[in-house]
């Protein structure tokens, strides 16, 4: 197992090419010169200002060239404003500076630090602690939740934070002992507690619930696995693009949404044909459906509010990754707008994946079988108490999957000893319990198969009427209808009628004159459990379907608006489709909601063991055959 050296080029050959840190140093040192940077202000983010859609095909056309900007969020602490810039590093000039009023940006890694810190100091806290017999303060640990929005909350740029203890030392598991109904309202700019609340004492628990070697005996019944490909990978990297098999496609990452798949193509009979131009998280959000006072407001956008792309961890050879691996770093900004790397923070690997195809000719006892393999890319965040493993998977069938892996630690809270919560599972006999939420994501798919020009269909299985055509009662046959408009483009998953969408070229045609296309196959859907008019569900607007469909804008990037921190609602995905713009025959992008219901369970204590969701892009029609029937035979076959 040993890992590529070389890393990404700093050579900038193609404008989706992410900025490098000479870049990003000197798109904040012209903000500088500009004096538009002062002593309060805070870079929210500071990265490539991607170009849009017809510049790159045009580039990738016949190699037009492309301007390079710099996009940046910055935050002056001084007065809370937010301002949005763009930088040209081609003219190095700022073209852009603007005051976003009435919003609030993602909070910061420095400002996580800093409210764990401004928690434990605060007298108010430390009483409240004292009250619940904890007076040593050192081992206190506040995780600063959004404050959301519920036209209650004092001013400020607010977190919520919610308060455990570490008994045992800095190594224990401070999620074993939450300190329950004890509630802290930060202020982030002011550097202050604003509001504390107190809905009464509740013991803390006081079972340890560690989890490393150093607590759990490891078995000892486990044979080495050794993954070796002694010829080398199948792929090649050029940059951040990236070719495998057929596919071709580029690399790229982004504070707010972490990894990002570009222009994603597949050479078929010497042709390159469109998939998607662009593939992302656009956002999720976590909310908690115990009404407790502790629990009530728990509900998190770990995009819009978070940044989860700078939340990435360093991956590690053996442990996050097996195999032959290629990293690519994360470059990015900290807030003082100087380059922040993440080593390794994506891995592209190949895998095994077991039986790919295979028939056996009972009459000649002659079989032919092919093994699959399909290409990884994938980061992985820790959120607080959760990690989310991303993983983007491209098969040799010409196959996309998108596959999220949850772990970590939940979010816990205590009742009293022997009684038993009414929204969530009791994990042992000291009152400690996890409380029932969900994990809801929102991909963006800037899909162009086989160009730009697409129409989304919705493809329902339905059982035939009895009467003389269906004489035994067993006709069933697919119906497949035009989403034509965003509102009626906004669509829920059917079991009742095994429902996927499809979405068709306009233009190209297969061998048997229908459309080519791609499906959308849903696994892992939920569906929102909070009340129609509850505050996340506002928020998150684009829970309430799983398929949404709008025409292609630069600018709409975020199912739940730009600045969801704090927002009262009603932005992004439900704003932009109320205009019910045409869908038909355009260049469509394609928002899919899917997610985790998560019912806690005993087996998750004190670390979840991973728990899949996603979904598949299959090709329907747009090959002619199977695009898998040159993988070659395994050797020894």
């Amino acid at each position: 197992m040993t890992a590529t050296e070389e890393r990404p080029s700093t050579t900038v050959t193609h404008p989706l090419e992410p900025l490098s840190a000479e870049e990003i140093r000197r798109a904040a040192a012209l903000l500088r010169d500009a004096g538009r940077i002062g002593p309060g202000s805070r870079f929210i983010s500071l990265g490539l200002r991607e170009p849009a859609k017809e510049a790159v095909l045009a580039h990738d056309a016949d190699g037009t060239a492309v301007p390079r900007e710099a996009a940046a969020v910055v935050l002056d602490r001084t007065d809370g404003r937010t301002y949005e810039a763009t930088v040209s590093l081609s003219d190095s000039a700022v073209t852009r500076w603007e005051h976003i009023p009435g919003v609030q940006p993602q909070v910061t890694a420095e400002e996580f630090i800093a409210c764990d810190e401004i928690v434990r100091n605060d007298p108010g806290v430390q009483e409240a602690l004292r009250a619940r017999g904890i007076t040593e303060f050192d081992g206190v640990m506040a995780d600063a939740w959004s404050a959301g929005h519920y036209g209650d909350e004092v001013e400020g740029r607010l977190v919520r934070a919610l308060v455990w203890v570490k008994i045992g030392g800095p190594d224990d598991n401070g999620y074993a002992h939450p300190v329950e109904n004890l509630v802290v309202y930060v202020d982030l700019l002011a550097g202050r507690v604003v509001k504390l609340e107190d809905h009464g004492v509740v013991p803390v628990p006081q079972q340890p619930g560690n989890y490393t070697t150093a607590d759990v005996e490891p078995r000892t019944d486990l044979k080495p696995v050794s993954i070796t490909q002694p010829e080398g990978v199948s792929f090649e990297v050029d940059g951040h693009e990236v070719r495998w098999q057929r596919w071709r496609f580029r690399v790229g990452f982004t504070a707010r949404e972490g990894l990002v798949l570009h222009t994603v193509r597949y050479t078929d009979g010497g042709r390159e044909r469109p998939v998607l131009h662009r593939a992302s998280l656009s956002e999720m959000v976590v909310p908690y459906g115990d009404p407790a006072p502790t629990h009530r407001r728990k509900n998190a956008f770990d995009a819009g509010e978070y940044n989860i792309g700078t939340m990435a961890n360093p991956l590690e050879l053996g442990c996050d990754c097996l195999g032959e691996i290629r990293y690519f770093d994360a470059v990015l900004a900290d807030p003082s707008g100087e380059p922040l790397t993440i080593p390794n923070a994506v891995c592209l690997h190949e895998e095994d994946h077991g039986l790919l195809w295979k028939h056996t000719d009972f009459r000649t006892e002659k079989a032919e079988v092919r093994r699959g393999r399909r290409l990884v890319v994938s980061f992985i965040a820790t959120v607080g108490n959760y990690e989310y493993g991303f993983f983007w998977y491209l098969y040799q069938d010409g196959s996309i999957e998108f596959d999220v892996k949850l772990t970590g630690i939940m979010s816990t809270g205590a009742v009293p000893p022997g009684t038993r919560p009414t929204h969530g599972q009791l994990l042992n006999t000291d009152g400690l319990y996890a409380p029932i939420h969900q994990h809801v994501f929102n991909v963006r798919l800037d899909f162009d198969v086989d160009g730009t020009t697409n129409s989304v269909y919705e493809i329902d299985t339905v059982t035939d009427p009895e009467g003389p055509e269906n004489p035994l009662g067993n006709g069933y046959r697919t119906v497949a209808t035009r989403l034509d408009s965003e509102l009626s483009a906004r669509r829920r998953v059917s079991l009742d009628s095994a429902r996927y969408w499809e979405v068709r070229s306009s233009e190209a045609r297969n061998a048997v004159g229908e459309p080519t296309a791609y499906a959308i196959k849903p696994h892992g859907t939920v569906v929102p459990f909070v009340r129609p008019e509850a505050s996340v569900m506002r928020r998150a607007g684009f829970m309430a379907h799983h398929l949404w469909v709008t025409p292609y804008a630069e600018d709409e990037r975020h199912a739940a608006g730009d600045y969801p921190n704090q927002h009262p609602g009603g932005d992004g995905l439900p704003r932009w489709t109320a205009a019910d713009r045409s869908v038909s025959d355009t260049d469509v992008v394609v928002w899919y909601t899917f997610g985790s219901h998560h019912v806690a369970r005993l087996e998750d204590w004190p670390v979840m063991p991973v728990q899949h969701v996603g979904f598949l892009l299959q090709p329907v029609g747009f090959f002619d055959r199977s695009p898998a029937l040159d993988v070659p035979p395994p050797r020894h076959c």
